[in-house]
């Protein structure tokens, strides 16, 4: 068993930022450097290049946010375990279950942007295939849920670390993606989900908010 923080924290919560904080965290993305990526993320990216292209398109970024859940998942299934052996240490157990809930507010962000993106792929049309829609997505995901939880059984840094090169690309490849549209300066941001997940002036915020997630 691992160790743990010594003093447990409530899970973090989402922030939304308003159009300025929004475009002073955007400019430093776009000023900042990148992450000295693991081998293994720059496997993934090649491979997400192959598979989708180099071009920045919701549709590949709808695949990003599929995999993005999964470190989370595979955490939060540790943890459960963990839990379970350790039952009568109740500090210790409860210090992993703050972990199991912070794991979800991270899920269920990164499914907000799921449906955000599915909504707007639905409303200019998929440009791909069921295939690379639905199948490779999952199996992607599969894979890489595997590998974030035998490195998190391992050595947790290094299931950390995984995710923090595939949360920094992330940031870095939407707020590029923000920079090539200068149009969705002036698109509004509808969506039923708005309520739920933010509203904002332009759909250049919203992937700016996304960014900043």
């Amino acid at each position: 068993m691992h160790d743990v923080d010594p003093a447990p924290r409530p899970p973090r919560q989402y922030i939304q930022l308003d159009h300025d904080a929004l475009a002073r965290t955007y400019a430093a993305t776009l000023a900042s450097s990148r992450r000295r990526y693991s081998l293994a993320a720059r496997g993934l990216f090649c491979g997400l290049d192959v598979l989708y292209g180099r071009a920045r398109t919701l549709e590949k970024f709808r695949v990003l946010e599929l995999i993005a859940r999964v470190p989370y998942q595979a955490w939060e299934q540790v943890a459960y375990v963990a839990t379970t052996h350790v039952h009568e240490r109740r500090d210790l157990a409860r210090r992993i279950y703050d972990r199991v809930l912070e794991c979800r507010v991270q899920q269920d962000n990164e499914q907000w942007h799921l449906f955000v993106l599915d909504e707007l792929i639905a409303a200019k049309g998929n440009a791909l295939g069921s295939l690379r829609t639905a199948w490779l997505p999952q199996i992607i995901a599969f894979f890489y849920y595997q590998i974030s939880w035998l490195l998190y059984v391992v050595s947790p840094g290094w299931s950390y670390r995984l995710n923090a090169d595939f949360e920094d690309h992330a940031e870095h490849e939407y707020a590029a993606l923000v920079a090539e549209h200068p149009e969705w300066e002036s698109a509004p941001f509808n969506s039923q989900f708005a309520t739920d997940y933010g509203h904002f002036v332009s759909l250049a915020d919203l992937f700016r908010q996304i960014s900043y997630d």
